[in-house]
């Protein structure tokens, strides 16, 4: 006898929300039941779409019967209230990056639902890429022997509007902080953190004393070296790549184009279209493989990876990277990730 779908709500009805609503509707073991966004009209328009009730008050969200979980993909200041919320009502919870960005209030956040013991998914969807995770399997299955240095690339097309980047929490806690995750995915013990960043090309970033261009080093307590790089533009599309090298060989991935095509003639050998335009289009599969994994964990009930703790270690790394990178210090995490 088939098992009975699972009962999602969803919070946000914005582009990542959409990203979630086209993926429940689309899972065969899920019925998406509430869309909730206090911007009513995005949230019928998306429940008209996809399926689902659309309500503009969470307590609506938090009276339905019979809901098994929810994903929370509304604006930052929201998630630890929602998250708070659903885990006392015993729901299992799907959260996008970041918890919150002040760190004290995610550590109370962390403390007041630890009783309640329901499933808690952070958005860390690069861990579902399917390239990224050949990678890192390949690595634990020791086919590049011990790994020594992790390189990380991550640039974005172009920047995001002024609004949007001056209530990120800037670059290291919006962007890096994936990257960052990626890291801790690889070498779990991260022990020390560097960075410098500039304000390069972005008249605005540099206005609201943020940075564009970073680069950032961590330390893993064997020694092992990670090196993220970041930009907010990339003339190419969205750059994408991992590179993994070990005491015995090395592992890569690269970008991802939208065909497999190559020109070869008298300009030029290996000619390729640019790299797909987006996250919503290079991390497609990592969103629904993200999916089935929280599924998984909400049948099982048991604990998710990445879980609230992955996400409190991000967001403690991500702050590590702004204070060196403003102050020129190196930052030992030891303490802040015991």
């Amino acid at each position: 006898m088939p098992q009975q779908k699972l009962r999602l709500a969803l919070f946000g009805s914005g582009r990542i929300g959409q990203v979630h609503a086209r993926n429940l509707a689309d899972h065969p073991d899920i019925e998406l039941a509430l869309i909730s966004d206090p911007f009513i009209e995005g949230a019928r328009t998306l429940a008209a779409q996809t399926g689902g009730r659309a309500v503009s008050d969470p307590a609506e969200v938090f009276a339905e019967p019979g809901l098994d979980g929810v994903i929370i993909a509304s604006p930052t200041p929201t998630h630890v209230d929602l998250m708070s919320q659903a885990a006392a009502h015993g729901l299992a919870v799907l959260c996008e990056k970041p918890i919150d960005l002040d760190i004290t209030t995610v550590l109370e956040c962390r403390d007041n639902i630890r009783e309640h013991q329901v499933p808690i998914m952070l958005g860390f969807n690069r861990r579902f890429d399917p390239n990224f995770k050949a990678v890192r399997d390949e690595v634990v299955a020791g086919a590049i022997g011990t790994l020594e240095q992790l390189t990380i690339i991550s640039r974005d097309p172009a920047p995001a509007p002024r609004d949007y980047i001056e209530a990120s929490g800037g670059i290291f806690r919006d962007m890096t902080i994936h990257d960052l995750d990626i890291a801790r995915f690889f070498i779990p013990n991260i022990v020390e953190v560097s960075a410098v960043g500039s304000a390069l090309f972005s008249a605005d970033i540099k206005s609201l004393n943020d940075f564009d261009t970073t680069t950032t080093t961590l330390r893993g307590a064997d020694g092992e070296i990670v090196t993220i790089i970041n930009s907010r533009h990339c003339a190419y599309g969205y750059d994408q790549r991992i590179e993994a090298f070990g005491s015995t060989g090395m592992l890569t991935a690269g970008n991802v184009s939208a065909t497999t095509v190559r020109r070869y003639d008298a300009t030029g050998t290996e000619q390729a279209g640019p790299c797909l335009p987006f996250f919503l289009e290079r991390y497609a599969a990592a969103y629904r493989a993200e999916l089935d994994a929280f599924v998984q964990a909400i049948r099982a009930g048991g604990t998710c990876s990445p879980g609230f703790d992955d996400g409190v270690a991000a967001l403690v790394l991500a702050d590590a990277a702004a204070e060196s990178a403003t102050t020129g210090k190196t930052v030992s995490v030891v303490d802040a990730l015991r």
